[in-house]
């Protein structure tokens, strides 16, 4: 059986996205038939270039940046198309060219205008204007960088509901997002992390406490509402140290944010950190915060660190309440003061707080595991 993945993003580029895709990719090109034989004949179809990551080390083809023709010829080759977000141009013609076509929904795009289910003037959790058909209130929404881009981020998300119905299967990575996607043919598949060994915790306690945050600085990941908490903190006289992991268009202004607070001194912008330096940050860190206010589906941070048995505190998003079946601590959505007041009820208990790390990481195996989510894929198909 030949199966097409188109990905828009896909590896050298990082991303949740990305992650997911790649191994899924590299799980279905591992499958054998009885006989020995590879159980799917797999090609990625992505528009992020090669640059220095070589695609010869992976055990599938991989076809980068196809003009539409070269894409029509690989779709029309192949026995089912998986695309990876309702991309436009792979899905009509997949449906052209009447494929098997499966969508799995990495995004909000077909529910929101901006994909995000985000109120970006507000920055608050969108409650779902546009399928309660609220349509002012998102042409208003997404207008800040004007009407007519505002229109057609609107119309398209007509055009992909649209196109992702008559198709073999909507995949949603959570219940809780096949519960709104209101698409016909939804299947839920939750992503898969290959196991791991337990993160290697320093014996003792630090005399520091360190909250970590793992994420790209972006508004919708609320760095802003962590660093405001920390404050509270600060106001009650803890010590501890804020690292920040991660790189985005917002790092200059949460910077500016940390000085204003009078939080500088506590908090540390690492960056983007390699392999190595980022298993060796989290080892060292006391908790995990995952204060997301939108445009999350599953929560792969989330699992990520509960696999690697850090204690996790995040938003109660949808997505984050069912992936961490009550393992991982919640703060409500945006709130500073809950999210200081759950950080102080973990650093006061470091043995709950540990307790709490291990329980997240069996829930991971349990649950959310790279093979399960590869057979699930398999036999869908």
């Amino acid at each position: 059986m030949k199966i097409l993945i188109y990905s828009h993003f896909f590896a050298p580029s990082v991303g949740g996205v990305e992650t997911v895709v790649l191994s899924l990719a590299r799980g279905l090109a591992d499958l054998r038939k009885p006989d020995g034989k590879p159980e799917f004949e797999l090609t990625v179809v992505t528009a992020t270039r090669a640059d220095d990551f070589d695609d010869r080390v992976l055990a599938f083809r991989v076809v980068r940046r196809p003009n539409l023709l070269q894409l029509w010829n690989l779709i029309r080759s192949s026995n089912i198309v998986h695309i990876a977000g309702p991309a436009l141009a792979p899905l009509f013609l997949s449906r052209l060219a009447r494929k098997l076509v499966v969508v799995e929904h990495h995004g909000f795009q077909t529910i929101c205008p901006n994909g995000q289910l985000f109120i970006e003037a507000s920055s608050t959790p969108c409650p779902g204007h546009f399928m309660s058909r609220r349509h002012r209130i998102c042409l208003r929404c997404n207008a800040k960088d004007g009407w007519l881009r505002s229109v057609r981020l609107w119309l398209l998300t007509f055009v992909r509901r649209f196109l992702c119905h008559g198709i073999a299967a909507n995949i949603a990575p959570t219940g809780w997002f096949a519960g709104i996607l209101q698409l016909p043919k939804v299947v839920h598949i939750s992503h898969g992390l290959a196991c791991a060994p337990e993160s290697q915790r320093p014996s003792g306690l630090p005399a520091t406490p360190v909250v970590a945050f793992q994420g790209r600085l972006v508004s919708t990941k609320g760095v802003d509402v962590l660093l405001r908490a920390a404050r509270i903190l600060r106001e009650q006289g803890r010590s501890f140290e804020l690292l920040i992991i991660g790189d985005g268009p917002e790092r200059s202004h949460l910077e500016e944010l940390a000085k204003h607070l009078g939080l500088t001194p506590w908090v540390n912008f690492a960056g983007r950190l390699p392999a190595a330096q980022l298993d060796a940050a989290l080892d060292r860190s006391t908790l995990l915060v995952v204060p997301s206010l939108g445009g999350e589906v599953f929560g792969l941070v989330l699992a990520e660190n509960m696999l690697r048995g850090i204690p996790v505190l995040a938003s109660d998003l949808g997505a984050f309440v069912e992936v961490s079946g009550g393992v991982g601590a919640i703060f409500r959505t945006g709130d500073a003061a809950d999210l200081a007041c759950e950080v102080s009820k973990l650093l006061d208990n470091p043995h709950a707080a540990a307790s709490l790390g291990r329980q997240g990481r069996q829930r991971v195996l349990d649950f959310y595991s790279e093979r399960r989510m590869i057979e699930e894929h398999a036999r869908l198909y």
